[in-house]
């Protein structure tokens, strides 16, 4: 089964999974079920590209990656079906479930996200490969930072949940790896899609491959989603949503955000020229409260 064909048949899949989802969600006027649903999608894809994509068992590079693939998505349906456990609602959908075709976007939307974060996976599991071919050094790295990053998104947001349910010591979270970044979970998520891409690259025929190219939508939707969307990831997390912190510890806040980078976990941030924090360490204006003391 070619690339293109089993893309196809995946965006079926997803079509139908997520249509029958907001079928039943806006039936019972629901949103709890919304992210998990998601969640079984990416592990469906998963599976389903491994039993079609041919020879799978015998491919260390499909084994390998799917493999890693189905720990980080199934990481990620166990952390959404717990947070909607804990939360009594979700202020995304405050007056959107009402709307049927608000609230059909919404769904529309993460047909299109499961799909696209997942092509990388599909492209490598519809290539007939080589059982003899040897790991190259770009299979180990890449594949090596894709465990590296699912890994580190899982000790993220346990250390996060923990923190949480401690009491939230401290107002805003600096335990473990939260002292090295201030969104070390969306590092680790927009990580693992570029590593995925940067694998599948051995599955194609070289840089003039058009299906491997298209499959870079993965890790750019990604960080469209993170970056720049609106209520979700890093937007959600900064700007207004700061008041809470100037208003209670302005003088403390103040300082970790200008000693602690906003995504790539390190130390010595504070000594990062300001040019390269609003470009290269993506750390933009937008970010900024406002109404509060300014980082210029």
């Amino acid at each position: 089964m070619s690339a293109s064909e089993l893309l196809g048949i995946c965006a079926g899949i997803t079509a139908a999974i997520q249509l029958l989802g907001f079928l039943a969600a806006y039936a019972l006027q629901t949103e709890k079920f919304y992210d998990i649903l998601g969640g079984i999608n990416f592990l469906v894809l998963g599976v389903y590209t491994a039993a079609a994509g041919g020879n799978w068992a015998d491919d260390a590079r499909k084994v390998t990656c799917t493999i890693i693939f189905l720990v980080s998505r199934s990481w990620l349906l166990i952390f959404l079906a717990w947070r909607a456990h804990e939360r009594s609602g979700d202020s995304r959908f405050d007056g959107v479930k009402e709307s049927f075709g608000m609230f059909l976007f919404y769904w529309f939307f993460q047909a299109i996200w499961v799909f696209t974060i997942s092509m990388p996976v599909v492209f490598v599991n519809s290539v007939t490969g080589d059982p003899d071919q040897k790991f190259s050094v770009l299979d180990i790295v890449t594949m090596s930072v894709f465990a590296f990053a699912v890994i580190f998104e899982v000790t993220a947001d346990i250390q996060k949940a923990l923190w949480v349910k401690a009491g939230r010591n401290g107002v805003f979270c600096q335990v473990g790896v939260w002292r090295l970044s201030r969104h070390p979970n969306y590092f680790a998520e927009m990580l693992q899609w570029w590593a995925v891409w940067a694998f599948s690259f051995g599955s194609g025929t070289g840089f003039g491959d058009v299906q491997w190219w298209f499959a870079i939508l993965s890790p750019l939707l990604t960080m469209q989603i993170l970056l720049n969307t609106g209520g979700t990831g890093v937007m959600q997390a900064n700007g207004k949503s700061l008041a809470r912190y100037y208003d209670s510890c302005p003088n403390e806040y103040a300082e970790y955000r200008d000693k602690t980078s906003i995504l790539l976990p390190m130390v010595g941030y504070k000594y990062v020229p300001k040019i390269l924090k609003r470009t290269l360490f993506l750390d933009f204006k937008k970010y900024e409260y406002r109404d509060g003391p300014k980082s210029e």
